[in-house]
C-alpha cells in the first residue's frame, strides 16, 4: 500500500500543464546511446577522445567527407599545386577529354597534329620513355601542354582497375570525325585502298586489335556502326595501340546504307561468313576492296550479307572452326596484302 501511494503521487506531479511548460528531455540511458551515434547529418558528436580528435582534425582541414570520414588533402606550393601535380584541395581537374594512356597510344597522340592535348600526366620514367615523341612535337612546331609529374598510384586511381599505363596519361579530345563522303573523296585517287568495316562489333578490345591490323597492312579505315559499337575510350586505345591515330574509325548510322555508298565509289564489298562458298584467296582482290566482318556468335546481319558483293571464309578447319574477329581481320588483312604482291 505504502509503494502504491508514492506511485500516485509521483503521477500526478507530472500534470500536462508542466509537461507543456517544460521541453521534453529523453531518460538518461537514451542520452548515452543517441552521443555515441555517428550517424551522418545527426548533429551529434562522440564523447570518445579518439573521434574528437578526428573531429577536430576535420575541422582544420575544412572539408569532411560522407559518413564523416576526413578529406586527406595535398600541401600546395606557392604555384597553387599540390604536391606531384595535385591540383590544389584535390586530385586535380576533371577530364576535359578522353584519358589516353600506355607508352603508344600517348606518343601516337603527342605527335599527332589532330589531337588536341589538354594535359600531360608523367611518372620519372614515363617522361624518359616519351622523349621520342617530345621532339617528333616539337620538329612539327606542335603546342604541347607542360608534362605533369605524378606517382604512379595517383595514375592508378585515375584509370579502370587493372590499366596498365606505364606512367603516363593525356587528357585529350576526341578526333575529327570523319564520314563515309569524306572517305571516298580521301580515297578518289587510290585505286586499291582497303577498308575494314564492322556489323555491330562491340568489344573494344577487338575493335582497337582491328585498328592496329589495318595500320600494319595498310588499310584506310574502319568503318563501325554509331550504336552496338564502343566508344573511343583508352582501353580501345590501348588495344590499337597508336592505330588509332593513323586509321580513320568512321562511324556510321546504317552499315548496308554505308556500303551501298562505297560501292557506289567503286568498292567491291566482300564479307567474311564460315558461310562462303569459297576462301578469301580465290577472290580478285585487287582493285578498292571492303572486308566486312560481323560480331562472334551472330555473324553478318542478313541486310549486311545482301549488300556484300561476294561472301567469303576463311580456310580454316581442325577441331575449332572460328577465329576470334580481330584475329579474323588480320588473316584476312594479310591475305589482302599477299594477293598484292
Amino acid at each position: 500500500m505504502r509503494i502504491f501511494q508514492t506511485l500516485s503521487t509521483r503521477v500526478k506531479r507530472f500534470t500536462p500543464e508542466k509537461l507543456d511548460r517544460s521541453p521534453l528531455r529523453p531518460p538518461p540511458f537514451f542520452v548515452g546511446i543517441m552521443t555515441r551515434s555517428r550517424h551522418p547529418g545527426s548533429g551529434l558528436k562522440s564523447n570518445r577522445p579518439s573521434d574528437r580528435a578526428a573531429d577536430h582534425t576535420a575541422g582544420r582541414s575544412g572539408a569532411t567527407a560522407q559518413h564523416g570520414t576526413p578529406l586527406r588533402q595535398e600541401p600546395a606550393d606557392d604555384s597553387g599545386r599540390g604536391r606531384r601535380g595535385a591540383t590544389k584541395g584535390g586530385r586535380g581537374p576533371a577530364a576535359r577529354g578522353v584519358l589516353l594512356y600506355g607508352l603508344h597510344p600517348v606518343a601516337a597522340a603527342w605527335a599527332n597534329p589532330e589531337r588536341r592535348i589538354h594535359r600531360l600526366l608523367v611518372t620519372d620514367s614515363g617522361r624518359a620513355a616519351l622523349e621520342p615523341a617530345f621532339a617528333a612535337a616539337r620538329a612539327q612546331g606542335l603546342q604541347r601542354p607542360e608534362a605533369s609529374p605524378v606517382d604512379r598510384l595517383e595514375l592508378d586511381r585515375m584509370l579502370p582497375a587493372g590499366a596498365v599505363h606505364q606512367g603516363m596519361v593525356i587528357d585529350a579530345s576526341p578526333l575529327p570525325e570523319v564520314g563515309i563522303e569524306d572517305l571516298c573523296n580521301d580515297l578518289a585517287s587510290t585505286p586499291s585502298a582497303v577498308i575494314v568495316a564492322l556489323d555491330q562489333v562491340t568489344d573494344p578490345h577487338n575493335v582497337g586489335a582491328i585498328l592496329r591490323s589495318a595500320a600494319a597492312f595498310g588499310a584506310r579505315a574502319v568503318v563501325v556502326t554509331e550504336r552496338h559499337a564502343p566508344e573511343t575510350t583508352g582501353v580501345l586505345a590501348k588495344s590499337a595501340s597508336g592505330a588509332l591515330e593513323a586509321v580513320p574509325l568512321v562511324r556510321v548510322t546504317n552499315l548496308a546504307r554505308a556500303l551501298t555508298d562505297l560501292q557506289q565509289n567503286g568498292f567491291w564489298s566482300v564479307g567474311l561468313a564460315e558461310s562462303g562458298p569459297s576462301t578469301l584467296a580465290k577472290l580478285d582482290l585487287t582493285g578498292r576492296t571492303v572486308l566486312v566482318m560481323g560480331a562472334e556468335g551472330s555473324g553478318l546481319r542478313r541486310l549486311t550479307m545482301e549488300r556484300c558483293d561476294a561472301i567469303a571464309r576463311l580456310p580454316t578447319g581442325g577441331p575449332v572452326g572460328s577465329l576470334n574477329v580481330s584475329n579474323a581481320a588480320a588473316v584476312a588483312l594479310y591475305e589482302v596484302a599477299r594477293l598484292r604482291e
